[in-house]
């Protein structure tokens, strides 16, 4: 059985209540760079990105 409409509905309206989300844009070419890098730390490129910016808030934080 596979992904309903009703389930694509229901995921979409959860992800906008516990979720906010942020466009960035790259130079061509780079968001397979970023997600081929992701996917070898076994990461998706959602949250390889995510990581790097707590770990650069943290880095601020902590100077």
């Amino acid at each position: 059985m596979g992904y309903t409409e009703a389930q694509k509905q229901a995921t979409a309206r959860y992800n906008k209540k516990a979720y906010d989300r942020i466009d960035i844009i790259v130079p061509k070419g780079k968001r397979k760079v970023i997600q081929d890098f992701a996917r070898k730390q076994g990461l998706s490129a959602n949250k390889f990105i995510n990581q790097a910016i707590d770990k650069a808030m943290k880095e601020k934080e902590d100077a």
